[in-house]
C-alpha cells in the first residue's frame, strides 16, 4: 500500500519563488500579518493556493516585523490571544472570498518554539483554534504538553522539518549554530524518506530519535528551497510516496 505525506511551506513571506513552488506543496502556511505579510499579500497566496489545490493555513506569529517574528515577546495572554485572532482574521476573510476552507493553523517562529517550552501558550494557541473553528487542524512541533484533553473534533498534525537540524529532545537546533540549517537536496530527501517510511529523524549529534511525523515542512527561504522541493517530490513519488491527502475546497 502506497504512503502518503502532506509537505508544506510557509509561504507570503515575501520570497519570490512562491508561484513556483506552489505546485509542489500539499499544504501552505500563509504569514497573516503578525511577522509578516497584509491583506493584498494574503490574498496572492490564498489565489496561488487555490489555483494549485493546495490546502490553505493560517501562519500566525508574535506581532514583530522588525525580528520577523523569531524572537519571544513579553505580552499578557491576553493580548497574545488578540493578536493571533486578528491575524487569522485576516486570512479567514481572504479564504471566503475566495472560497476555500482555512484547513489548519501554524504558529511561526519563536511562538512556535514556545508552545514546547510554555504550558500556557501551548493551551492559548489550542484555545484560539477552538474559538475559531473546532474541527480545524492544528500544526504541532514534539513534545507539546497540552493541560487540555484534547477533544476529537480537533486533529493535532505532528510537523517534521526537512531542512532543520534537531537536538535530542527533538527541539529544534538554533539558526545561530552551525548545520541547523539543511539545504542539500539530496541529504534532505535521503532524511525525509526515513522520516516516513521509518519513523526516525538523526538529530545534530548523530542520535536517532523515534518520531512519527504527519506533515513535513521545507522553509521557503531556505537557500535552494525550490531545488530541494522539486527533488524531494520527485524522488518521493518515484518511491511510491504519494503527496498529500485529497484537497479539500
Amino acid at each position: 500500500m502506497n504512503k502518503t505525506i502532506d509537505i508544506n511551506c510557509d509561504l507570503g513571506e515575501g520570497g519570490n519563488f512562491d508561484a513556483d513552488i506552489m505546485p509542489l506543496i500539499s499544504s501552505c502556511n500563509i504569514a497573516c500579518g503578525g511577522h509578516f505579510g497584509d491583506r493584498n499579500s494574503v490574498d496572492l497566496a490564498v489565489s496561488l493556493a487555490k489555483t494549485h489545490h493546495v490546502n490553505v493555513g493560517a501562519h500566525p506569529s508574535y506581532p514583530d516585523f522588525d525580528n520577523f517574528g523569531r524572537k519571544s515577546m513579553d505580552l499578557s495572554l491576553d493580548e497574545l490571544k488578540e493578536h493571533l485572532h486578528q491575524q487569522i482574521d485576516i486570512i479567514e476573510k481572504s479564504c471566503k472570498g475566495y472560497g476555500v476552507k482555512l484547513h489548519h493553523i501554524k504558529p511561526h517562529g519563536a511562538l512556535y518554539n514556545d508552545m514546547r517550552k510554555s504550558q500556557k501558550i501551548a493551551d492559548l494557541i489550542f484555545n484560539v483554534v477552538i474559538e475559531r473553528n473546532s474541527e480545524m487542524i492544528l500544526f504541532t512541533p514534539p513534545n507539546v504538553n497540552f493541560s487540555y484533553k484534547i477533544p476529537k473534533s480537533i486533529t493535532l498534525w505532528m510537523e517534521g522539518f526537512a531542512d532543520r537540524s534537531y537536538q535530542n529532545d527533538l527541539s529544534l537546533v538554533s539558526r545561530k549554530e552551525n548545520g541547523a540549517v539543511l539545504n542539500d537536496p539530496d541529504l534532505i530527501f535521503e532524511r525525509v524518506l526515513s522520516m516516513i517510511n521509518n519513523h526516525e529523524v538523526l538529530s545534530l549529534s548523530g542520535e536517532i530519535i523515534n518520531q512519527e511525523f504527519d506533515t513535513i515542512c521545507v522553509h521557503s527561504d531556505t537557500a535552494n528551497a525550490l531545488k530541494i522541493l522539486q527533488v524531494l517530490r520527485a524522488k518521493l513519488i518515484e518511491n511510491g510516496i504519494k503527496i498529500g491527502e485529497d484537497y479539500e475546497s
